[in-house]
């Protein structure tokens, strides 16, 4: 028998390659995961710019964003995009800013994900219902909520998950 292989084995082998991809996709289309590439500096150092992650679309058909959930929804204030940020405040929660400390509702929120702070202060605001109060991990650079304001329930598309690529973040996004 040939140590070489035949053109039969290698289409063959390159056959199973295809449908082990369309089954990666279809499974990953069927779970509402979808890739998305980040652009910019805001989610660092969880999440750098360039890096890949899989947005659960589906995440929010069955249940409403939670505090710390990092989620992409669509953004046309400034550049029509999708944004990825940091849920923190929900529906009716008082949050304030002062001198970059973050409290809702009274309570300074705790936040180990926070490496590069900003020292600005923002008045008490009141979260409208169906909207949310984002604000990105790395504050001295990060376009959200404090510039722009609440983010509509309508324009959630799902919650950042895992990190996909490069290797080196490849894990459950928290």
């Amino acid at each position: 028998m040939s140590s070489v292989l035949s053109p039969v084995r290698l289409r063959s082998a390159a056959n199973l390659a295809w449908q082990l991809a369309l089954l990666v996709i279809i499974v990953f289309a069927a779970l509402g995961l979808r890739p998305g590439q980040i652009s910019g500096f805001s989610m660092e150092p969880r999440i750098d710019s360039d890096e890949y992650v899989l947005i659960n679309a589906l995440a929010y058909w069955v249940g409403a964003p939670q505090r710390g959930d990092i989620i992409a929804f669509r953004h046309e204030r400034s550049a029509p995009s999708v944004y990825v940020k940091r849920v923190i405040g929900l529906p009716g929660d008082r949050v304030a800013i002062e001198r970059g400390i973050v409290s809702v509702n009274g309570a300074t929120l705790e936040e180990p994900y926070v490496r590069f702070s900003d020292k600005r202060s923002f008045g008490t605001l009141v979260v409208p219902p169906n909207s949310y109060y984002v604000l990105g991990d790395n504050r001295a650079n990060s376009d959200d909520s404090r510039i722009w304001g609440f983010v509509a329930s309508t324009d959630l598309i799902g919650r950042a998950v895992f990190a996909v690529w490069p290797p080196s973040h490849f894990g459950a996004l928290r």
